[in-house]
């Protein structure tokens, strides 16, 4: 094999891994935020009085984790991309 289509075989593989990580930090998002909104319903369940300390760690935390995300599916986009 060439060094040419070693290169351009490598260039496949990023682009191909680019693809999977935007996918799966998408995905692990989505699972995380689910985590985030059931533990806040279950923790409004037992303690009413605190819903709104609750409600506002909750909104903070799910920013976060979007932020997190977006991140890397960007990452994942700049390796299919470069």
């Amino acid at each position: 094999m060439s060094l040419l289509n070693t290169i351009m075989l490598a260039g496949d593989l990023a682009k191909a891994g680019g693809a999977i990580g935007a996918g799966a930090a998408a995905i692990g998002a989505g699972i995380g935020i689910g985590q985030i909104g059931k533990g806040a319903v279950e923790a409004i369940a037992r303690q009413p009085e605190a819903m709104s300390d609750i409600r506002a760690n909750m909104i903070l935390t799910a920013a976060f984790v979007e932020g997190v995300a977006l991140f890397a599916v960007i990452v994942g986009f700049l390796a299919m991309v470069l």
